[in-house]
């Protein structure tokens, strides 16, 4: 990080009614200072305390007004970057705002770079690294769940965690370390129990968060939730009837869905990402067979399988079909749902037969009406409960990035083998090495430990102006 002054837009392309340019760096405040005229005559912005906004215009190199703005001053350390900033709020034309940003560089700012500013918090200690990665997904949320995610590993709940046990270790580690100067005396600083009771404890939680992850991830993403079915069971309605738009073809010939369709749609705060898949049934016409087979690939793929049995068809051949699909995916830690469709076609005499013969089966039942939406109020209750009851058993810290999933896997992998050497009396030279391996992933999560190459893959995602 070099120490210029950075400036960007902040706020959306496009016209609005407001739009606030950023600039942050050491002098940040003289440089705005340049083009800024007070509205209180003989008043600079250098002379005015942090936290608080001023009103005046701001003038092009001939002193002519650009535009009337109000300057939002905020003194280092007290800033999102922890430099002096200020942020510059004018009216929202697109004209507007690139005549301010060219009077910035003109006088000495340079364009912010992607996630610049969130970087600059970074290692100016506002932000550890885990923390800057939730601004990012704050910013991308887009339901309640996602945001309450975002917002959970912003305030620091995982990193907390993780800082407190690595500085257990780190104690741990030492004590080895100096035993070594020790060594023809025998003596022991670090005590084995202790430090065993230790790396159980972290293997215990780095596996809590490496189960979480496909719940974090489906959550940060959208759950995904397969619709199968017989051809004509109704799934193409059903996902039209919950998107509340006409996504998919309807019809009454059978085979017409030849390919799975996706789209989201936010229930009680959580988004769930639906998938319509091709009807299940023996075919000879070599298109559908694909479809069935990318069928059963994005049940694979998904977390809540929607069985949609037809309740004006066979019964017994979609029991048949419902117990294909339990038989299948029940036992991969899916939760699956039988939907019991067309109710407002057929007699509740064979609404009770089809459940008698499925209740065996340790699943959820509901009868619905996908042509016309009765019952889905049950449906989404049934969604969200899956995804509550699932966060329960991890509490309020959730593993939704891919990064941090694999340096926890490598946190289980380096304290097995510590544990390991434990068992063995391995020399303490050698134990001491595998558990500053440990304790390198563990600081990468959170930053103690980074290098330029991840910090510039990490930031250069971010949004200008953040």
């Amino acid at each position: 990080m070099d120490n210029a002054v950075i400036t960007a837009i902040a706020t959306p392309a496009g016209v609005g009614a407001i739009a606030i340019i950023r600039v942050s760096g050491k002098g940040a405040i003289e440089l705005v200072d340049k083009v800024f005229i007070s509205a209180k005559n003989g008043k600079t912005l250098v002379a005015q305390k942090g936290n608080t906004i001023h009103f005046g215009t701001i003038v092009d190199h001939n002193d002519s007004l650009i535009d009337e703005v109000l300057v939002s001053l905020f003194r280092a350390p007290h800033s999102y970057t922890g430099e002096d900033s200020a942020e510059i709020s004018c009216h929202g034309s697109s004209y507007i705002q690139q005549q301010i940003l060219q009077r910035f560089i003109e006088v000495g700012a340079r364009m912010a770079q992607p996630g610049e500013y969130t970087l600059r918090a970074f290692l100016n200690g506002k932000l550890d690294l885990s923390q800057a990665e939730a601004v990012a997904d704050l910013i991308a949320s887009d339901s309640e769940a996602n945001h309450r995610l975002a917002l959970n590993q912003l305030k620091g709940n995982l990193s907390n965690e993780i800082h407190q046990l690595r500085e257990k270790l780190l104690n741990f580690v030492s004590l080895l370390e100096l035993e070594l100067d020790f060594g023809e005396e025998d003596v022991e600083f670090a005590e084995r129990s202790l430090l065993r009771n230790l790396m159980l404890e972290i293997a215990a939680y780095a596996k809590s968060l490496t189960e979480s992850f496909s719940l974090g991830n489906a959550i940060k993403k959208g759950i995904p939730v397969a619709i199968a079915g017989k051809p004509n069971a109704g799934k193409s309605t059903l996902l039209n009837t919950l998107l509340k738009e006409e996504r998919a073809i309807v019809s009454e010939i059978a085979g017409t869905t030849r390919d799975s369709i996706e789209d989201l749609i936010v229930i009680n705060g959580i988004g769930f990402r639906l998938i319509d898949t091709a009807g299940i049934r023996e075919s000879q016409d070599t298109i559908e067979t694909m479809g069935i087979e990318r069928s059963f690939q994005k049940m694979e793929g998904a977390s809540v399988i929607i069985a949609l049995l037809d309740l004006t068809a066979n019964a017994q051949d979609e029991v048949d079909f419902l117990n294909e699909i339990v038989n299948r995916f029940g036992l991969n830690g899916k939760t699956i749902l039988a939907l019991l469709n067309k109710a407002d076609k057929a007699s509740s005499t064979i609404v009770e037969q089809l459940i008698a013969k499925q209740i065996k089966t340790a699943i959820q039942v509901i009868t619905i009406s996908a042509k016309d939406g009765s019952n889905l109020n049950e449906l989404h209750t049934a969604l969200t409960n899956v995804v509550m009851d699932t966060t329960k058993l991890h509490g309020d810290v959730l593993v939704s990035n891919a990064r941090h999933f694999e340096a926890l896997n490598q946190v289980k992998i380096g304290i097995e083998r510590a544990l390991a050497g434990l068992s063995n009396n391995l020399p303490n030279d050698l134990l001491s090495q595998d558990i500053r391996e440990v304790l390198h992933y563990l600081g990468t999560i959170t930053g103690e430990i980074t290098n330029d190459e991840v910090l510039g893959n990490i930031f250069s995602k971010f949004c200008i102006g953040k």
